[in-house]
Order: C-alpha cells, then sequence, then structure tokens
C-alpha cells in the first residue's frame, strides 16, 4: 500500500507542477490579456490551494463571469479549467482512502487553517490596494458589508470540510490513529 501511496503522490506532484508550468506559458495569446498581471497566477487561490471545488463550480453555475469570465475560454481550454477546479476532490478523495492522516488537535487545526486564511484575505485585499483591481470578479460586486460575509462564510465553510475531512479519515482509519488519540 505504502508503494501505491508513493506512485499517487509523484503522479499529483507531477500533474500540479505541469499545471503550474503550462498555465503561464500556455499560448501567446494571453499576453493581450491582463489576467497574469500583479501576482501572476499565485494570485489565484487555485494554484495555491486547490481545495477550491464546492466555491469554485457554486458561483460558476449561478454566474461564471463572476469567477471564470467566458473571456478566459479563449486562454484556457476546458481541460485546463478541470485540471484546476475539479480534479481536485477525487485527488482528495483517493487521499483519504489511501492514506490515514494525523490530524492535529481541532484548536490547532481551525487556528492554522484560520491563520491561512487570513493570510490569503489579506493578500487578496493587498493586490486590491496596489492595483485597483479585484482577484476575483465576484469581489467588486460585494459592499464592505458583503466582502466581510463572503470571506466569514468562506472560513466557516473551510472549517466544515476540515472537519468534515477529519470525520472520514477518522471512519476510514479511526484504528490507525495516533496512540495518543483517545479511544471512545
Amino acid at each position: 500500500m505504502r508503494t501505491c501511496t508513493c506512485i499517487y503522490h509523484f503522479l499529483v506532484l507531477n500533474w500540479y507542477i505541469f499545471l503550474n508550468y503550462y498555465i503561464p506559458r500556455h499560448g501567446n495569446e494571453q499576453k493581450e490579456y491582463k489576467i497574469f498581471q500583479d501576482g501572476a497566477q499565485w494570485k489565484y487561490l487555485t494554484l495555491l490551494n486547490l481545495f477550491v471545488f464546492l466555491v469554485f463550480w457554486t458561483i460558476f453555475l449561478y454566474d461564471r463571469e463572476l469567477v471564470h469570465p467566458k473571456i478566459l475560454d479563449e486562454i484556457f481550454p476546458i481541460w485546463m479549467n478541470h485540471a484546476m477546479h475539479t480534479f481536485i476532490l477525487p485527488f482528495s478523495l483517493l487521499e483519504v482512502i489511501l492514506r490515514p492522516h494525523h490530524y492535529p488537535s481541532k484548536k490547532t487545526g481551525i487556528t492554522l487553517l484560520a491563520a491561512g486564511t487570513v493570510a490569503y484575505i489579506a493578500r487578496v485585499l493587498w493586490i486590491y490596494s496596489e492595483t485597483g483591481r479585484w482577484v476575483y470578479p465576484v469581489l467588486g460586486k460585494l459592499s464592505p458589508l458583503g466582502l466581510t460575509v463572503f470571506f466569514s462564510s468562506s472560513y466557516f465553510l473551510s472549517v466544515s470540510i476540515y472537519l468534515f475531512g477529519e470525520k472520514i479519515n477518522r471512519w476510514k482509519w479511526g484504528h490507525m490513529m495516533q496512540p495518543w488519540m483517545k479511544r471512545k
């Protein structure tokens, strides 16, 4: 099983290395667009944190122009959109099936998640303050209160997904969890 896990991690790592190499170099026509200015692809959560499946597709289905304007179809083929926004779901599920994960205490895990969220929000706000343009068009449609609600909701959704992942991990691998974990 350990060999399968190593092969899986090697393949997924190479998939994301390929995407991070391919996306900024894909086609000469992207130079005509301003999507890679002000932080290049690193301003997008997709390439910083690939666990975006639920939020991206929910907003996309509501109004794609808010997260992935139709003009991007000229730059990114449909397979690339799915590579960035869909494949994380099966990759994450496979990760749970292949290997147990040892979570820190809930307090530590949620605190680290909060720190990462605050850091990313600070980066998004900094980019806006420097350029006058939002990383994601949806943010430009929101009032300051709307931004607060959106960012807060995103954090609470992340916490819910984190706790759900922990629960799935315990359900699948409970007998292999840390020896210091209290057994019920």
